[in-house]
């Protein structure tokens, strides 16, 4: 049975907003997310008949995503939300996310692999890429199915880049726009890629009305590409005569007589729920545990990551490591309190990656650490109460990533800080070209000088880590995630 049209505004991503967990009984247990989408689409209200369209993730999900056919899941377990949660075979769903989409698309955007090594595009890479067309064009079928004449369709990341355009066959009437929550890599680092597959990714957003980024810095990266791999015209501020030869940044991309606009929206951080969630009983109850943890009268190094190997935990570590050894004095006067949340553990690379943040942990501590001071407080199991309890009590925060699309913690931290919080910030995260003013900024490969800032952090008096705390709290929260949303789309 066809599904009705009924849907004027829709939002593709791999990640929905409800998991199910299976039980052995056959029932189903939903939980909800958050993140910036989950209340970016709640600023339209229920009445909006708006639809997100999501992968099963897992047993659970894809048993859901079964029972509900081309259905919509019980909006008892979304919050209210219409969502459509796709059956997309597991083998095709492994291939294109883990295969494609977190092995060779983020590696790429992240600058993140040893060229002498890798990548190698090989078979199976192409069997890989075939499953990802296919996991795209499940999303681009479910969309053309669900939306309104001329809806307004907001495909969100990396794993969705080739459906705008898909999309754009099946129903030239809609509206499309593709946000890139990632970095985007520049034009040499992007070409490691087989050329089809790299003018495919391009054309594939560029199917949409509209391409929207983080910040001005990938946006423009976006347009050299296109430029370099597809040969397209690039249109940019001061082009008063239409004919693409203005010399700012890049507004627009025209491409086989179609023109792309270009957007930038810089996800903030959402003040008003960070405030009321890191004041609850449990934030307090775990505020207290870590108190106790660090010590009397000892200052604190904050890092809130997940052990992806953009965040670059290891060379956070190393700098702390440095800052013990060339300034002794902070020995036994400072705890390096380190969050790092397993991720993609299901990857080796991932897997390597977090046992040798472990190790290294462990090193610091059995060569500096005392009978009454263990240099660093490592946590690897996920908690999110725990991260705010931190980010209240943080002298310091450190967010050193290789390259990141935003990096939320660096403005999330300012918001929720009790006494002010000096940010090590490095200036390959975008939230630098909003926070860089106010903070110490870094070169995220460059240990010593982390560990020069580090030091330069700590050293920081009350009144001007107070006062930068509140110039980044407000650069911070500019663009709350609604009206991230709602921006993106009025802008369609």
């Amino acid at each position: 049975m066809a599904v009705p049209r009924t849907a004027p505004i829709l939002v593709a991503s791999n990640r929905g907003p409800v998991s199910y967990t299976l039980g052995q009984d056959g029932s189903l247990t939903a939980r909800r997310g958050g993140g910036g989408l989950v209340s970016g689409l709640s600023a339209i209200g229920p009445d909006a008949n708006a639809v997100w369209v999501c992968a099963a993730l897992g047993e659970g999900d894809r048993a859901a995503a079964q029972r509900a056919g081309d259905s919509h899941l019980n909006p008892g377990d979304t919050g209210g939300q219409q969502v459509r949660m796709l059956d997309i075979a597991p083998d095709v769903f492994a291939a294109a996310y883990n295969g494609i989409a977190n092995s060779v698309l983020w590696f790429i955007h992240h600058l993140l692999y040893q060229t002498p090594v890798e990548p190698v595009f090989d078979a199976e890479f192409a069997d890989q890429w075939a499953a990802y067309e296919a996991y795209n064009a499940a999303f681009a079928d479910a969309l053309a199915e669900e939306a309104v004449d001329e809806a307004a369709v907001l495909v969100q990341d990396y794993h969705l880049a080739l459906v705008p355009a898909m999309l754009r066959e099946r129903r030239p009437d809609l509206r499309i726009g593709h946000f890139s929550h990632t970095p985007w890599a520049p034009p040499d680092y992007y070409r490691l890629l087989p050329d089809e597959v790299a003018a495919g990714v391009l054309r594939g957003i560029l199917g949409g009305d509209r391409a929207a980024f983080l910040t001005e810095r990938w946006a423009g990266a976006f347009a050299d590409c296109c430029a370099a791999v597809l040969g397209a015209e690039i249109v940019r501020d001061g082009d008063g005569d239409g004919d693409g030869d203005g010399d700012g940044a890049a507004t627009a991309v025209r491409f086989e007589g179609r023109e792309t606009r270009l957007g930038v929206h810089g996800l903030g951080a959402d003040a008003d729920f960070l405030r009321q969630r890191s004041r609850q009983a449990d934030v307090d109850e775990r505020l207290t545990s870590l108190r106790a943890q660090i010590g009397p009268d000892r200052k604190s190094i904050v890092r809130v990551d997940r052990t992806e190997l953009s965040k670059n935990i290891v060379r956070g570590l190393l700098a702390y490591r440095r800052l013990l050894e060339t300034h002794p004095e902070w020995r036994e006067r400072v705890v390096h309190v380190a969050f790092a949340y397993p991720s993609r553990q299901d990857l080796a690379v991932y897997r390597d990656y977090t046992e040798r943040v472990r190790r290294i942990a462990e090193e610091i501590n059995a060569e500096y650490g005392t009978e009454g001071w263990t240099p660093v407080a490592l946590h690897v199991k996920d908690d999110f109460a725990r991260s705010l309890a931190a980010y209240r009590l943080a002298d310091v925060a450190l967010v050193n990533p290789i390259r990141d699309g935003m990096n939320l913690v660096a403005k999330e931290v300012p918001v929720v800080s009790e006494r002010g919080c000096a940010l090590v910030l490095s200036r390959e995260a975008g939230a630098y070209a909003e926070l860089g003013d106010d903070a110490l900024v870094v070169n995220p490969y460059d240990v010593e000088a982390t560990a020069r800032a580090l030091d330069a952090a700590l050293r920081m008096s009350d009144g001007e880590r107070a006062d930068r705390t509140k110039r980044l709290a407000a650069a911070a929260t500019a663009l709350p995630p609604q009206a991230w949303f709602l921006a993106q789309l009025r802008a369609l």
